[in-house]
């Protein structure tokens, strides 16, 4: 029988995830901020979608023609349900890697994305894919890639091929994915429980393995449970990557660009003593002990001046996409939690706070009487935006133009939450990505789109959703089981919503 799966999980369907690395606007400050030349993006191509989630939204919200592929028809399926809901043309396919790279109906592309899929392929994928790279990329242009690392795999590497060979061997034909990831995660658990010397020696194992049986299990399945699975050091990336002509631009999650955010002063020292690029990035991932990288290359970087530099950076708008009561100066990274300085910060988000977009250049202007600089603004920035508290804008003669796509996609999605909570991000013709919006807001959107126009009114309408599916609300584990009581707990959410979460939607054009 021929094994159309290759050894990928296929019988669950991915998450409905969205991925803001993804989106091609992110480039470009990440590239400013590491001195490069950027592409404009006219075409981009996603590299095993999904369910289509980012490809549908960036394609709805830019005027990026996008295509790509994902070789499970049932997501592809999907894919293109929400591409035709939009109406921006994305171009999704189900076909295997090796079939889509031999499409002569493909442009070249200014932008290619591979998000997590590098490390659940084989070796044979992995060359088709940097032989499409290679020749279907732009000089110029921009691969976004994403992978699991070493060494911060290193110790949990056992735990995976422990559960994998119980999935196999103890599993049985017909049992189902989902019931196999069940049986095997109990099984570790009560080996765990044995107190092996394993888990003795490797003392955060235990405590990461309790994290892991609380996430969603289609996740698990395809994130620990495909034939291959190959976490990599940042060297092997590089020599898989230069056939390709590739050279690492940096990394697109923002906080990685700010090194006294993740590395002590005697890190940052010992650093600075490392000349070269692939050799130093591989030794800050012991420093931080790496278990992903989200990482732009591009093919023929090219250095800007300091003027220039200077100048393309000062002109970047930015927005502010939460609401400023909510937003923490409290960074999560590898030495813990880190506090960021009230004094520069605060500033920094008072002038952003009306939800207008402002460049970088205005808000260097607005907290330079108060004695900070461009580098003490350019910090903030680039943190609040790791942190999605602010977000990349774009022109607002595009904004105009992809305003009907976006509202086409969100429309429809919104109508998909009547019935299913998979859904929690819409469109942003603002910011070119998606925003987070969980299925209660969604509903509140929808009814206040039908003349509902008080929260205890949205809260009614969401009640007569669920009641009509036998759902009842469950809060801190417990199920709320009156009708009073679910209208009240949506009346409640519904009034928090108007106040904090439809203002910030207003501003980036969800709605």
């Amino acid at each position: 029988m021929n094994d159309w799966t290759s050894g990928y999980v296929a019988d669950i369907g991915y998450t409905f995830g969205y991925y803001q690395e993804l989106n091609p606007l992110r480039v470009k400050l990440a590239f400013l901020h590491a001195g490069l030349a950027f592409p404009d993006v006219g075409a981009a191509c996603e590299l095993g979608f999904g369910q289509g989630m980012s490809a549908n939204i960036h394609a709805a919200a830019s005027l990026t023609s996008w295509h790509g592929t994902d070789f499970n028809p049932a997501q592809a399926g999907f894919a293109q349900e929400i591409a035709t809901a939009s109406g921006a043309g994305a171009m999704l396919y189900d076909e295997a890697f090796s079939a889509f790279a031999n499409r002569t109906d493909l442009p070249d592309f200014d932008y290619i994305g591979l998000h997590g899929i590098w490390s659940w392929i084989s070796d044979e994928n992995r060359k088709v894919i940097v032989d499409f790279i290679r020749r279907k990329l732009k000089v110029g242009g921009v691969l976004y890639i994403s992978y699991n690392t070493q060494p911060g795999w290193a110790a949990f590497t056992p735990i995976r091929q422990l559960m994998t060979e119980h999935s196999e061997i103890m599993g049985f034909e017909g049992q189902g994915t989902v019931n196999r990831v069940d049986g095997a995660l109990d099984f570790t658990d009560r080996l765990l429980a044995t107190n092996p010397i394993y888990a003795t020696a490797n003392p955060l194992i235990t405590e990461r393995f309790r994290k892991l049986k609380d996430q969603n299990r289609s996740y698990l399945a395809h994130e620990y449970f495909n034939r291959d699975w190959h976490p990599m050091h940042f060297a092997d990336m590089a020599e898989w990557l230069a056939p390709a002509k590739l050279s690492y631009a940096g990394s697109a999650h923002y906080h990685d660009h700010i090194d006294v955010v993740n590395l002590t002063d005697e890190q940052r020292a010992f650093l600075k003593e490392i000349n070269d690029v692939t050799f130093k990035e591989n030794v800050r991932d012991f420093m931080i002990n790496q278990q992903f990288r989200r990482d732009y290359w591009v093919k023929g970087a090219r250095k800007l001046n300091a003027v220039e530099r200077s100048d393309a950076l000062r002109s970047q708008r930015v927005i502010m996409a939460e609401n400023r009561a909510d937003i923490s100066l409290k960074v999560t990274s590898p030495r813990g939690e880190v506090n960021m300085s009230e004094g520069v910060y605060n500033p920094v988000l008072d002038m952003l706070a009306d939800y207008k977009p402002k460049t970088i250049g205005q808000i260097e202007q607005y907290v330079q009487n108060i004695g900070l600089n461009f580098s003490h603004v350019l910090e903030a920035v680039m943190v609040l935006v790791g942190s999605s508290s602010i977000l990349p804008v774009q022109e607002d003669a595009l904004v105009s133009k992809v305003k009907k796509q976006t509202d086409k996609l969100n429309a429809y999605l919104i109508s998909k939450s009547r019935g299913i909570n998979d859904i929690s991000f819409l469109a942003s013709p603002v910011t070119g990505g998606g925003v987070v919006v969980g299925r209660f807001p969604q509903l509140f959107l929808l009814a206040q789109s039908q003349g509902r126009k008080q929260p205890s009114e949205w809260a009614q309408f969401v009640w007569h959703i669920l009641a009509a599916q036998n759902q009842k609300i469950i809060k801190e584990g417990k199920v709320i089981e009156t009708e009073e009581e679910n209208i009240a707990e949506l009346a409640e959410q519904a009034a928090v919503f108007a106040a904090k979460k439809l203002p910030v939607l207003k501003a980036l054009g969800v709605i």
